[in-house]
C-alpha cells in the first residue's frame, strides 16, 4: 500500500477481531442501558443504539433534534468535511422518544442534552458495556454500537439504500461492508436458505 491509499473499511482488525456488537452483546447492551439508574446515562447509550449516531453526534444533538410528533431524531454530520451542514433524520422507537422526555424537559431547545465531553461519555458507555457482560475488545466501544446497529438493520430488512442515510454515509460502498457479517451472525443468516 502506498502513503496515499486508503485500506478499505473492514469489520475485521488487521489481527482479524472482531470491530462490532453481535446481535446478543447488542440485546445486552439495551438491556443494561435499560436498567440503568442514571437516566441521562440511560437515554445516551439507548440514543447510541438505536440511531447508529457516532458519540460526537449524539453529543451535539440539542432538544430541537428530536422530533417527538414524528418520531424521528435529527442528527448532524458531524464527518461531513463540506462546509454544507448535513442532516440525516432517524427514525426511533416510541421507548426511547419516552426515555428522552426528562432529558428534553431540562434543556432549552438549542442547548445539548448532554454536557458530556467525548471521552467521558465514551468511558460511561463502555461502563455500560461491561455492565452487559460485553468482554473487552475493539468491538466493545461506541464504534462498535454502530457497526452493531448496522448489522442489525440490514438483518431487520432495511433496505441497504436506508441504512446508508441513517449512518450518514457519503458512498454506499462503506455501507456494503455490513454485508460481510461473519461467524454467528453469518450463519443466521445462511440459515434463511435451508
Amino acid at each position: 500500500m502506498t502513503i496515499y491509499e486508503v485500506p478499505a473499511p473492514s469489520l475485521y482488525t488487521a489481527a482479524g477481531q472482531r470491530k462490532y456488537l453481535n446481535a446478543a452483546e447488542r440485546a445486552r447492551f439495551i438491556a443494561a442501558a435499560e436498567a440503568c439508574p442514571r437516566h441521562e446515562l440511560k437515554a445516551l447509550c439507548l440514543t447510541l443504539a438505536y440511531t447508529g449516531c457516532r458519540i460526537s453526534e449524539a453529543l451535539a444533538l440539542t432538544r430541537a433534534s428530536v422530533e417527538s410528533d414524528s418520531g424521528f431524531i435529527a442528527i448532524r454530520c458531524l464527518k461531513k468535511r463540506t462546509r454544507s451542514v448535513v442532516i440525516r433524520e432517524v427514525p426511533v422507537p416510541g421507548d426511547l422518544l419516552n426515555t428522552l422526555e426528562a432529558v428534553l424537559a431540562a434543556r432549552a431547545p438549542h442547548e445539548r442534552l448532554w454536557m458530556l465531553s467525548r471521552s467521558r461519555a465514551w468511558q460511561l458507555v463502555k461502563a455500560v458495556m461491561a455492565q452487559a457482560r460485553i468482554p473487552p475488545g475493539p468491538h466493545a466501544t461506541p464504534k462498535g454500537l454502530r457497526h452493531g446497529f448496522g448489522i442489525h438493520a440490514l438483518r431487520s430488512g432495511v433496505p441497504i439504500t436506508l441504512v446508508k442515510r441513517w449512518l450518514g454515509h457519503a458512498r454506499l460502498s462503506t455501507t456494503e461492508i455490513y454485508l460481510q457479517v461473519m461467524g454467528d451472525d453469518e450463519r443466521e443468516i445462511a440459515a434463511r436458505m435451508w
